[in-house]
Parts: structure tokens; sequence; C-alpha cells
């Protein structure tokens, strides 16, 4: 299993946004408790109505508040930092208007550079590089094909997974990230499965992006002692798999949400925190002699894994080398 480190935002973007969040909130609460004050120093006619300036107050500092939530995960949390960008370049451009019009002296003009022209530059190489990050997902995996993945030695099975399934088959599951409601019930459906399956001489072998001790803790949460836990952050063996990345419709559509009410209601499994690329779609593979036989990727965010079809497939398998014999 590759083993590169995934790649990451510049470090300082987590500081930016974090300067961006308390300097909102200072600017905010300093909005709200003296409203005629930025006025007043500036020469501008103080409004009449204070309150509509302390309700700017308010927004600001509720903004400082979504850049901290964004300070702790860039990547993450882009929409924020685009609609915080979008701020700043239309709040100048209406002060702008209004300096012509004369509503307003220029001094006033003294909090548009450190309330918006200052952050142009560095939110927007944030942006630039979640996009850059975002085609680096988009590109092929390392390992080229299929048959480089099968022939791929993976620490956790001291063997590749071409080799392993000689002995016997060998079902692999890939599951989306470990705070997805639908990766739980798949973790709790594979431990009530999991007699059948050992019954039925599958080696089980589960691919997540998570870290390993992330694994750790959710096979003991789940009594996985059956199952192999494969971490696999940079989504290698996700695309030498053919597993792509969700649209909109495949992770939010309602027919998601349906299965994710039904998850919640009769598993009672919820939503944890987002532990790798929210986007990427899992899947099963049954592995055997060296061969995929098949395949169930998913089409969606919400598609079970058809325990059954496995289970019959294997049986069909291990009758017909019976009547083979």
């Amino acid at each position: 299993m590759p083993q590169t480190a995934p790649a990451r935002m510049p470090s300082w973007s987590f500081s930016v946004l974090a300067f961006a969040g308390i300097y909102n909130i200072a600017w905010g609460s300093f909005m709200v408790l003296f409203p005629n004050a930025v006025f007043q120093l500036s020469g501008a006619v103080v409004p009449n109505y204070p309150e509509l300036w302390q309700c700017i107050g308010m927004i600001v500092g509720v903004y400082g508040l979504g850049y901290l939530i964004a300070a702790t995960d860039p990547r993450r949390h882009w929409p924020i930092v685009l609609v915080g960008l979008l701020g700043k370049i239309f709040g100048p451009m209406g002060f702008a208007l209004a300096l012509v019009q004369q509503r307003f002296p220029i001094l006033f003009g003294l909090n548009i550079v450190t309330n918006d022209l200052i952050w142009w530059v560095p939110f927007f190489l944030i942006l630039k590089s979640v996009y850059t990050l975002w085609r680096a997902d988009l590109s092929p995996s390392s390992l080229a094909s299929l048959e480089a993945a099968l022939d791929e030695p993976i620490p956790a099975l001291n063997a590749s997974l071409r080799t392993v399934s000689q002995a016997g088959p060998v079902l692999l599951i890939f599951l989306r990230h470990s705070g997805c409601t639908f990766c739980m019930e798949t973790l709790a459906q594979l431990a009530q499965q999991q007699d059948s399956l050992k019954a039925a001489g599958f080696r089980v072998a589960v691919v997540m992006m998570s870290d390993p001790d992330t694994m750790a803790a959710l096979w003991q949460r789940y009594g996985l002692q059956e199952s192999i836990a494969i971490s696999d952050p940079t989504r290698q063996f996700y695309k030498a798999f053919g597993l792509s990345r969700a649209n909109f419709q495949q992770v939010f559509g309602w027919s998601v949400w349906v299965r994710g009410v039904q998850a919640w209601t009769q598993g009672g499994h919820g939503i944890g925190p987002l532990d790798g690329d929210g986007f990427q779609l899992g899947g099963a593979f049954l592995i055997e002699a060296g061969q995929v036989v098949v395949s169930q990727p998913q089409t969606s965010a919400g598609d079970p894994v058809d325990w059954e079809r496995f289970l019959t497939v294997s049986s069909q398998s291990k009758q017909g080398k019976a009547g083979a014999a």
C-alpha cells in the first residue's frame, strides 16, 4: 500500500484564517458597542439609526466565527472562504460608488483597507490551493492499473491481494469515511455477518481513508476481529479499483437522505466528523484466484453492500469446483 503523504494546504492558510476570525470578531464587537465611533472619527455623518450599523457589526462578527471554523480545515471549509472573499470584493465596490456620489468622506475608506483589501491576496491563494488539491484528486492513481493494485504488497495482509486470494476468496470493502452514516451501518452489518463470511471461507479486508489509529478504534468498537483494516489516505486503491468521486446528487440526493434516516432510526447510526474525502464513493469486490470476480461499486453514498450476493457467488463457486472434481 503506497504511503505517500497526502497533499496538504499551505501551513500559513490556517494562521491567516484564524487571524481573520479574531479580527472580524473584534471589529464586529467594536461596531456593536460603539456604533457611532467610525463615523465620528472619519468625519462622516452619523446615521440616525445606529442599530443598522450594529446589525452589520453582528454580521461581521459571525463571519469571524466562520473563519475560525474554516481555519480548522481550509480545504473542507473553502465555501466560507469564497463567500468571505466575495464580500470583501463587493464591499469596496459599494464604497467606491458611494465615494463618487460624495456620500462618504475618503477617510471612511480606511476601514475598507483593513476589512477587505488586505485579505484579497491570501483568501485568493487559499482558494487556489484548494482548487489545485481538487485537481490532484482527479489524477490517476500511482497504481497504474487494477492489476498493479492486486499485486501491490499490503502491510496489513503481509502479502498482496492476488497472493492472499489464491488461498481463498477475499471480500474487499471500500468505505467512504469514518464519519459517514452508511459506513457505520456497513461496519455494524459486517460484525453481524462475520460468522457467515468466515464459514464461506472469506477473508474480509476493509479499506478506508482514515489513519490506522482511527481504524483500530472503530474495529474495537464494532468487534471486527476477523477483518483486516487497510488505511489508504491518498485513495490510491480507490482510484485503481475505479471508484469515482460523487456528484452532489449522489451524496445529497433525496434517496440518500431517506436511506440516512433509515440508518439512523433503525440502527442508531448517526453522523460523525468528516475523515477523508466526503465525495469519494465506496464499493465492494470479491477477489478469487487473483482476479476480481464480482464488482459492486457504489452509485450513491447510500448504496448498501449486497452481502447475499457475495455469499451466493461463493457458494456457487464451491459447488462448481466440487462438481469439477
